[in-house]
């Protein structure tokens, strides 16, 4: 289980030890950050505070200058003990474009070949556009996964997915094997950023999902996320979590506040 940073983004700006420290009082091991070179001492110094480990980091490895921009990253990576580089989002205009699509494939696998060769693995982050458009009848998404090396992983957002127009549990069996992560989040299924709310408390099928992840046996690090929310975002990152672990069948993790018996 972890959290994605984006979604206590405010706190984490205003005092990173702190946030992290909540994140580990209330019950999470794990945080998946973004923004890493921009504050990297800081966020080694609060994830190693809270005694959080990071299993991926987002970076916009697609939207990079440069090789040696891609090298800042890994090196940020390798610091936080991240093994996963995950890009989070490109160009919304490129996924009704065949051509743009292949074209950011082939590129995702040459940065994937250098993430290799520093131990790190590659992937790529949907939110609902990547759904929507469709390259003849088939949602862009997965057209572009077919042309992506295998050892390239996917996060999929079940819930962008869900808004994007496909069943995100189909989804997640048709792309099988490569889906190494999830975000799991809960809303009411609109575009509405605000709307989202804690796991189980929306219109998201969020058990569909888990049964889907359960198949594909691939997925190793489930990660909540709000993009926003009308109510208070740490009670929603708070709830989310017995939430998650029930349905998702994730045990805490050794030494955690939930497994030595403390408080969730």
């Amino acid at each position: 289980m972890a959290v994605q940073a984006w979604t206590i983004r405010d706190a984490l700006a205003e005092d990173a030890a702190a946030a992290c420290a909540r994140l580990a009082e209330i019950g999470y091991s794990q945080i998946e950050l973004f923004g890493v070179t921009d504050r990297l001492d800081a966020l080694v110094a609060a994830t190693t505070g809270a005694g959080l480990s990071v299993p991926s980091i987002h970076a916009g490895l697609l939207s990079l200058p440069d090789d040696a921009a891609v090298a800042e990253v890994f090196a940020a990576a390798q610091a936080l003990g991240a093994g996963t580089v995950i890009d989070p989002f490109y160009s919304k205009e490129i996924w009704t474009d065949a051509d743009e699509v292949a074209a950011a494939a082939e590129r995702l696998n040459r940065i994937a070949a250098l993430g290799a060769a520093n131990g790190l693995q590659i992937g790529y982050h949907n939110h609902d556009f990547e759904l929507s458009s469709k390259l003849g009848d088939r949602p862009a998404l997965e057209v572009f996964a077919e042309q992506l090396d295998p050892q390239v992983a996917l996060e999929v957002d079940t819930y962008w997915a869900q808004v994007g127009g496909v069943d995100a549990p189909e989804l997640l069996r048709r792309l099988g094997a490569r889906v190494k992560l999830i975000h799991a989040k809960d809303g009411d299924l609109s575009l509405d950023n605000t709307a989202q709310t804690a796991l189980g408390h929306g219109r998201m099928d969020v058990p569909a999902v888990a049964a889907a992840v359960a198949e594909l046996g691939s997925v190793h690090t489930v990660v909540v996320e709000l993009d926003d929310t009308s109510g208070d975002i740490w009670q929603a990152v708070t709830d989310s979590l017995p939430y998650a672990r029930q349905t998702f069948g994730i045990a805490p993790a050794a030494g955690s506040a939930a497994a030595t018996g403390g408080a969730e």
